[in-house]
């Protein structure tokens, strides 16, 4: 069975932002798993704009018995099932609880509303999936009315 003596995930989340000081210790700031769109005025689209994901996705591996260089690979897939090309890395892992952090910005564009997942892959194997929840708003307002006109001679 993979991964039944390691590496072990310890975290796989997004958040907005990471403060990693000298030590390796990480704090997690405003940790994540939904965006909300809004658009709102009188001509409000039906259809979500496209939306800039800018959060940061945080990976946390503890080693156990693995040890030395192993691919990490992360697939965006969309809410239609589609993927996008992976990004891949690599942790060394020192055995026991060593461990490694991978801290990835993901930088991407959202078009669609659904739930988007960001499967995890280390050495191949599907560790752990992490969902992205992107809801759409839309307000339609009625246009502003335009002043009466003054009159004048």
């Amino acid at each position: 069975m993979p991964f039944e003596r390691g590496p072990y995930l310890t975290t796989a989340t997004f958040c907005e932002q990471v403060l990693q000081e000298a030590s390796g210790v990480l704090s997690l700031i405003r940790i994540i798993d939904r965006m909300n769109i809004t658009a709102s005025g009188p001509t409000a689209p039906e259809d979500m704009p496209p939306a800039q994901l800018n959060w940061t996705l945080v990976i946390s591996l503890k080693s156990g018995d693995a040890r030395g260089s192993h691919p990490v690979k992360i697939v965006p897939q969309l809410p239609s099932g589609e993927t996008k090309d992976p990004i891949i890395l690599s942790v060394h892992l020192e055995g026991d609880n060593k461990g490694q952090n991978i801290v990835s910005k993901m930088n991407m564009t959202l078009e669609i509303p659904g739930i988007y997942w960001f499967n995890i892959y280390v050495d191949d194997q599907l560790i752990t999936r992490v969902p992205l929840e992107v809801i759409y708003s839309r307000i339609v307002t009625p246009s502003p009315q335009m002043p009466p006109p003054t009159g004048g001679n």
